[in-house]
């Protein structure tokens, strides 16, 4: 299908690809990874002709059909359902010519050509680009809005939609989560699953790469290697290929050593001279083995609130809208340091405008917000990319935080989010989105909020950048929130979710994988609405118990939390024990002058496994009571 023999792509006079050979076969699903600036996006443009090889080739056969999504779109005024169906352009090529067959009364050519419509099920068009829109966010009454009308982030779902409109053999998505949302995301994936024809996906969603990919090619220090395998897979393997290089680097150093140990010793003597002289050609014959290295310029953490009032920030019976009308009523919220929240919900249910209310930039229409008077907001969002002072440096806007911070210590801050060198001192007008958003993350660190608030904070960063937040947040001592479409995210920074839908937040009593279920009802239940009477009556009894529940499982809350306290307890415990026997495993630990610290660690170990024993009888018996209460709802 698609052949890189010796390939070698360069920007200017760096090299990007060196050398590379790949084969992708028909009907294979590839994830491409990589840095950004590693040439993912580059090979993408190769593949599709729009640069040429500096070296090698890149062959496909002939008459492949290639899709893929373009990054601009013409201000058009043509109703947004007509755009996505200019996707199939064979099926358009078939229209205009039978538009002309019509004018020529050519009714022998007009009947062929309604044949080849039928057979490439072009009459069911209009419905297959509206059920795209749909699963991409848009509800059917924008089918028929002009595209201009439609911001960025929309028109580039659009674009999206057109090009899985197209019967394509080979499809390249670049980033296509950059835009979506949660919803839309799942809704891809399970799309993706069901394409028949080989797929290039350029992704830094790890969860969308295991779900979508069986191989991965991965771009690193100017090579293309393969894995067999979804993301998680290649992680693995990765792992092990860099374990066994630098053990074949250590090994190959100690080698080394010893032969230079010995030229050094008789290059001098004659007798030994030709033999350390064979020492010397045998080093450079050596093929050297590179020592194994995971480059990531992305290392920072958030620095301790100065205060942690508690509570940070209370909503009581508030509603938040626009013109008088609420989206979100009824908000009952309560964030304390610690808190770890993930807000979830259908595409418009109203998720930024929460987080905004929570920020203080959306008035409220009823109820009350209060923040404690130490709170400290960090609020990120996407529409602060575009606030960013285009003229200014990096540096000058951490000096405007903090104008008596020295600019050496401001540079090596910024050199944790990968804005090093003469980067951190130039304007940030030509920056891309991540270099923004990685700018606007260093901003919020820099202020060390007690409340975090992040609305898609990962869009534009790539994977080690993703990484680098994930391992940051879950060391945060403030209270978070977080609305993403990355589930590892999401998976690995909170542990309560809520669900904004129908005008309501409540807390969701289940996981991401809970969600997608709840969403795929919901959506095979608005395909059936309106069906009957009686079926909307069935609707509404079945709405009622849903409701029932949903009070029985909020009444539930205070004894799922109190058990997973002392669950956390035990298993906090438990690693504590763990730890304490490595020390007693110590054999200098039983030395006669260490006799003090030995008695004091054992006393340590009696406390700890008291400590241990009641925490897990606690912990039975409120699942005891959880369980009671749980059978009695």
């Amino acid at each position: 299908m698609l052949n890189l023999v010796n390939l070698t792509l360069r920007r200017g006079r760096e090299a990007l690809i060196e050398n590379a050979n790949a084969v992708i076969r028909p009907g294979e699903r590839v994830g491409v990874v990589g840095a950004n600036g590693t040439g993912k996006s580059s090979l993408f443009a190769l593949i599709r002709g729009e640069l040429q090889p500096d070296a090698g080739e890149c062959s496909m056969p002939p008459g492949l059909i290639m899709a893929h999504v373009a990054q601009e779109m013409a201000a058009t005024s043509r109703p947004a359902v007509e755009f996505v169906m200019d996707g199939d352009a064979e099926l358009r090529q078939i229209e205009a010519e039978l538009e002309h067959a019509e004018a020529a009364g050519d009714g022998e050519r007009m009947a062929a050509l309604h044949g080849r419509i039928d057979a490439i099920e072009g009459y069911s068009a209009r419905a297959r680009a509206g059920a795209l829109m749909h699963g991409l966010g848009f509800s059917p009454e924008q089918e028929d809005t002009p595209v201009s009308s439609f911001s960025g982030g929309w028109r580039m779902r659009l674009n999206l939609a057109r090009a899985l409109m197209c019967r394509s053999d080979v499809l390249l998505l670049d980033e296509p989560t950059n835009h979506l949302d949660l919803d839309a995301v799942l809704w891809l994936q399970d799309w993706l699953r069901g394409y028949p024809g080989t797929l290039l996906l350029i992704a830094h969603d790890r969860d969308f790469l295991d779900a979508v990919t069986g191989r991965i090619l991965h771009l690193e220090h100017r090579g293309l290697h393969s894995y067999t395998g979804n993301y998680s897979d290649f992680e693995r393997q990765r792992a092990e290929r860099l374990a066994q290089q630098q053990a074949a680097f250590e090994k190959q150093q100690a080698e080394i050593a010893r032969i230079q140990r010995f030229i050094d010793r008789f290059r001098a003597q004659a007798n030994k001279a030709r033999q350390a002289q064979s020492r010397v050609k045998a080093l450079e014959r050596m093929e050297v083995v590179g020592p194994a290295h995971i480059d990531s310029p992305f290392q920072f953490s958030f620095r301790a609130p100065e205060h942690l009032p508690r509570p940070l920030l209370v909503m009581d019976k508030a509603a938040a809208g626009y013109q008088g009308t609420p989206v979100v009523e009824n908000i009952e919220l309560s964030l304390a340091p610690g808190d770890r929240m993930g807000i979830l919900g259908p595409n418009g249910a109203g998720k930024s405008t929460l987080v905004r209310l929570l920020a203080g930039e959306q008035p409220l229409l009823a109820g009350e917000r209060q923040g404690a008077h130490q709170l400290r907001i960090g609020y990120f969002a996407q529409h602060q990319l575009e606030q960013l002072d285009a003229e200014a440096s990096p540096v000058l806007h951490l000096q405007r935080l903090d104008p008596k911070a020295r600019e050496l210590d401001l540079r090596k801050f910024l050199g944790g989010f990968g804005i090093q060198g003469d980067m951190a001192l130039q304007p940030v007008a030509p920056f891309s989105g991540g270099e923004k958003a990685r700018l606007v993350l260093a901003m919020l660190v820099y202020q060390r909020p007690n409340l975090l608030l992040l609305d898609e904070p990962t869009n534009h960063l790539d994977l080690d950048m993703r990484h680098a937040l994930t391992m940051a947040l879950q060391e945060y001592q403030g209270a978070l929130v977080v609305i993403a479409h990355d589930r590892h995210l999401l998976r690995s920074t909170t542990d309560r979710l809520l669900l904004v839908a129908d005008g309501r937040a409540d807390v969701f009593d289940g996981d991401l994988d809970d969600y997608a279920r709840w969403l795929a009802q919901r959506r095979s239940a608005g395909s059936d609405t309106g069906a009957s009477t009686g079926a909307a009556t069935g609707s509404g009894k079945r709405r009622q118990e849903r409701q029932q529940k949903a009070r029985a499982r909020r009444e539930l809350q205070p004894l799922r939390r109190e058990v997973e306290r002392l669950e956390k307890s035990v298993d906090d415990l438990s690693a504590r024990l763990r730890a304490m026997e490595d020390q007693l495993a110590e054999p200098a630990l039983y030395e006669p002058e260490r006799s003090d610290d030995l008695q004091a660690l054992l006393a340590e170990q009696a406390r700890l496994q008291a400590a241990m024993e009641q925490a897990e009888s606690d912990w039975m018996a409120a699942q005891e009571r959880l369980e009671g209460a749980e059978d009695s709802a």
